[in-house]
């Protein structure tokens, strides 16, 4: 098998682009911090942080969830089960992963270091989670939920209390959307005893909550935005982000079929937007 051919596999397993979901808060936490620019040091650690924890938690999680995804015919395919990527790939791939996350956090700052194994931890359990507990989708919340903070920690070696608003909120923002997202395998866990919300709980209210953890999460991104003593464009961003939040909700309750819709491109540009508002506060009100 060629290189390129190989590449192509991993970034299949861990689905690269979708780290559109957790980069734009971590960089916006970090302007927030520095009020500006943060440089390019804190640029490139700030990346190699944010995709390498990403793909450590991706690969773990399909390495764990191989038995599963095979008798899933929406995941059968995925590399991890058809065998275009081993095992020994996999658990090489995560380690390495890990490696780069722990170096970089120790060239942040100590906190930073600190923080870099329970951080890997939770991004880990998630797919543990889901065999015990419905409560994996919190869980993968709190997996994202991470970025903001480590994007402050970098830049002001501390936690700010507008950087937790802003973290719970994106907890809530991605809780939510991977409650909508979970429809799609209801009837699966149900007849294989995997415990997500929609088996247990139903399309209709599962619905329902994934409203009320959106309804939070603005919540939260208006208390991030009011404690970080922001201004229009920034209030602006949080409602952006609520109108897209209820598009989102609109095109799910029309019709199942969109849920990939409003999962991969509503959630992408939502990130997008309420990076650029906020970057364009910062740069006009200082």
């Amino acid at each position: 098998m060629s290189f390129k051919q190989k590449l192509k596999n991993f970034n299949e397993l861990v689905v690269f682009e979708h780290s559109i979901f957790s980069l734009p808060f971590i960089f916006i936490a970090m302007v927030v911090a520095q009020r500006g620019w943060f440089g390019f040091k804190l640029l490139i650690l700030g990346l190699l942080a944010a995709i390498s924890a990403r793909n450590f938690a991706m690969a773990v999680n399909r390495y764990l969830d191989r038995d599963v995804d095979a008798l899933n015919p929406r995941t059968k395919n995925r590399p991890s089960v058809d065998g275009r990527v081993s095992k020994a790939e996999m658990l090489g791939f995560i380690a390495i992963n890990a490696a780069i996350f722990i170096a970089v956090a120790y060239f942040i700052n100590s906190l930073a270091f600190k923080l870099s194994v329970p951080i890997l931890f939770v991004l880990a359990i998630y797919t543990l989670f889901k065999r015990f507990s419905s409560l994996a989708h919190i869980v993968l919340g709190i997996s994202l939920g991470l970025a903001p903070i480590a994007g402050a920690v970098a830049v002001l070696g501390a936690i700010p209390a507008w950087v937790v608003f802003l973290s719970i909120g994106v907890t809530f923002w991605v809780a939510g959307f991977d409650l909508l997202y979970s429809l799609q395998d209801m009837e699966f866990d149900k007849k294989h005893n995997l415990h997500s919300i929609p088996s247990k709980l139903g399309a209709k209210n599962t619905l329902a909550l994934a409203l009320g953890f959106h309804i939070i999460t603005v919540i939260f991104w208006y208390l991030f935005v009011k404690s970080a003593s922001l201004h229009l464009f920034a209030y602006l961003a949080v409602v952006v982000g609520a109108l897209m939040l209820g598009y989102e909700h609109y095109l799910v309750r029309k019709d199942f079929t969109k849920i990939d819709r409003a999962f991969f491109t509503v959630n992408g540009y939502l990130g997008f937007i309420f990076f650029i508002l906020i970057i364009a506060d910062v740069a006009i009100y200082g």
